[in-house]
């Protein structure tokens, strides 16, 4: 190497900041300040620093920097998306969109969901069937609104049928015995002006009136054809009962 240019390298090297002191910051020290020999402080993760095996007494050239702040953006994207799943489990696809809306770039949030799915903390198919479970033991809900929710979610085709098909066979119910339920529990919330119209004669405005609430009821909740018509006609049974 010519000496000229070994005299530059060795100067770059020399005006490289030196780190002086590091400084714990927030209620659990989880993010540090590192103060230099000149120039201002810089804000990285614990975890980013120990990473880059930097200490007191260490320069920081431009590359070293760099790399340092490229580990505490890893680091600060990774624990943005455990904060999520923390609360519930969320698909990929929700994942990404908010960690975007925190301000996130692409090239460090797929490399970071990559990591949480090898690991199993990312599971779109465990949120399904867990989803679905959920909506058929609090809320029930056809299938094609069930499909339509998951898919909402980002949660793939294959995995939304899958899903849902395995979670009514666990949970031994179809989606007739679904409609039927939300029909009777419809009736029981009713008042007794509307059960007296859907009881009464299928001309009146009236009956039309009341039938078509409890269709546009029903058809929102995911039920069609020959399911929807079963639970229209299971609900009128019941108005006719309670007149």
């Amino acid at each position: 190497m010519p000496a000229g240019e070994a005299s530059r390298i060795g100067q770059s090297i020399e005006a490289a900041p030196r780190i002086l002191r590091v400084q714990p910051v927030g209620p659990r020290g989880l993010r540090v300040l590192l103060h230099f020999d000149r120039g201002d402080p810089l804000d990285v993760s614990l975890e980013a620093l120990e990473l880059s095996r930097l200490g007191v007494g260490d320069s920081l050239p431009s590359a070293r920097r760099h790399d340092l702040e490229s580990l505490d953006a890893d680091v600060r994207v990774r624990d943005a998306a455990l904060n999520l799943i923390s609360y519930r489990a969320r698909t990929r696809a929700e994942l990404t969109r908010r960690l975007r809306q925190k301000g996130f770039p692409p090239e460090r949030i797929d490399p970071c969901l990559d990591r949480l799915e090898s690991k199993g903390l990312i599971d779109d198919a465990a949120v399904a069937a867990a989803f679905v479970r959920d909506r058929l033991r609090h809320r029930p809900r056809g299938r094609t609104r069930l499909s339509s929710e998951l898919r909402a979610k980002g949660v793939d085709g294959d995995l939304v049928q899958s899903a849902i098909d395995r979670v009514f066979e666990d949970e031994s119910v179809t989606d007739r015995e679904l409609a039927l339920e939300v029909a009777e529990k419809w009736i029981e919330r009713q008042a007794a002006a509307t059960l007296s119209a859907l009881a009464g004669d299928r001309q009146s405005d009236g009956w039309e009136r009341a039938r078509r609430r409890l269709n546009g009821y029903l058809t929102r909740r995911g039920f069609r054809g020959d399911t929807l018509r079963a639970a229209i006609d299971r609900a009128v049974e019941l108005a006719e009962a309670a007149r």
